[in-house]
């Protein structure tokens, strides 16, 4: 830490939780004010999204109470591990009120709330409170002994003005750089599923209409494992987090004796294709072929629908049909059952029409389409990590912002970095 910064505590250097009596005491019950819901707090944004205003006795009760230039921080999980915080700025009245879910901050004087902004926007300070979270799954909340006693250097105001002015700058860089990189992300994909839909679409001659029940097998029965192996024989096991998006080839985990998969496990042997059924996995394109499964067979999550061709579509042919965006999209408009419990109809698969060609054409299709598939992906890789970097380069610099390294100098080489 440089000379000149001191050591202090949030605790000790905020006021956290201002009352909501300040706002009874400067407004009346109808006065209105800002209302911010927990989806309103961005992921590491300084702005709040204010689209909202309620009269003061609708929120006095139950909300969380914040002024203009208080920074909030969610609390609960998984919104703290991700990042949400923000400075609340022109409310309503100077006012506003939000979920029950946010730790306000307010500073007493000797920091700057966007200073503290960048503070609490390190990993390293979610990545330690994440670590003592306490309360129910799903419900984990950090505790207020973590906020209060976490260490946070202190220099004079008008050096944590001059941090967060090269801040500023340098994160308006790496976030022009990180939508470019996004956008040609995005291109890509678009041009990859451009041509899968070309495939289906402009048909060829020859060509003829099937539906996936008519080409293939939908769910082979498991008693054909039972024909050729031992109970004590091992099989390949996949459950659904080896499930590729989209991809091709299958992660194989751990093999198991037979006997214990055979009884509520979906059961496919190599060459058929899985799909995964149940949102959100269907939308997210959980996809692949079985390939190399011990002694040719496998069993993996009954949430999966076996593909097996019947001997005139070729399972790659398939797979590239079942990718596209626009078969996941019809699937999930027509997905029935329970809120997070969701499944694409038996129906909706079995009568799916596919355009079929010949085995040869097919085979003509597979090879351009891979090619085209190993291009992309090669440019998807470039873009993840460009993302990666750029994420990186702002946790870097954060780091050396806190312990006194950042100096006006490097904002020329920040910003050549940032946009590279």
């Amino acid at each position: 830490m440089r000379e000149g910064w001191k050591l202090e505590t949030l605790g000790g250097i905020c006021q956290i939780k201002p009352p909501k009596r300040e706002a009874k005491e400067k407004l009346s019950d109808s006065d209105l004010v800002s209302f911010v819901p927990m989806r309103n707090l961005g992921l590491r944004q300084k702005d709040l999204l204010l689209n909202e205003e309620r009269p003061l006795n609708k929120v006095v009760g139950s909300y969380t109470y914040f002024a203009d230039n208080d920074v909030l921080l969610a609390k609960i999980t998984p919104c703290f591990e991700n990042g949400k915080l923000g400075i609340a700025r022109n409310l309503i009245n100077g006012v506003g009120f939000g979920s029950s879910e946010y730790i306000v901050f307010r500073s007493k004087g000797n920091i700057d709330p966007e200073y503290l902004f960048y503070f609490l926007s390190q990993d390293s300070f979610r990545d330690d409170g994440a670590r003592v979270m306490t309360g129910a799954v799903g419900h984990k909340r950090v505790p207020k002994g973590y906020i209060e006693n976490y260490p946070i250097p202190i220099p004079p105001v008008h050096e944590q003005k001059r941090i967060v002015a090269i801040l500023d700058e340098a994160f308006k860089g790496i976030d022009k750089a990180t939508v470019n990189a996004i956008k040609n992300f995005s291109n890509v994909h678009e041009l990859f599923e451009s041509h899968l839909n070309n495939i289906f679409i402009s048909k060829g001659e020859g060509w003829v209409e099937k539906t996936l029940e008519d080409v293939c097998v939908i769910k082979p029965p498991k008693n054909e494992a039972k024909k050729h192996l031992a109970d004590t024989d091992l099989v390949s096991f996949v459950p659904m987090n080896k499930l590729g998006k989209c991809r091709k080839d299958i992660l194989l985990d751990t093999d198991k004796p037979l006997a214990d998969v055979t009884g509520s496990y979906t059961y496919f042997a190599n060459n058929d294709v899985l799909l995964a059924k149940i949102t959100p996995c269907f939308e997210n394109g959980k996809l692949g072929i079985a390939n190399n499964l011990t002694n040719g067979i496998g069993f993996g999550s009954s949430e999966f629908i076996v593909f097996r061709s019947k001997g005139e579509i070729d399972p790659e042919y398939l797979f590239y049909f079942l990718s596209r965006d626009s078969f996941r999209s019809e699937g999930a408009r027509v997905m029935t059952g329970a809120v997070g419990h969701k499944r694409v109809p038996k129906e909706f698969i079995e009568q799916h029409a596919i355009p079929l060609p010949s085995l040869s054409e097919q085979k003509r299709v597979i090879r351009e389409t891979n090619k085209l598939a190993v291009k992309t992906e090669c440019l998807e890789v470039i873009y993840r990590q460009k993302l990666t970097a750029l994420t990186e380069l702002k946790q870097s610099l954060l780091q050396k912002a806190f312990v006194g390294e950042l100096i006006i100098e490097d904002t020329p080489n920040i910003k050549k970095e940032a946009v590279a």
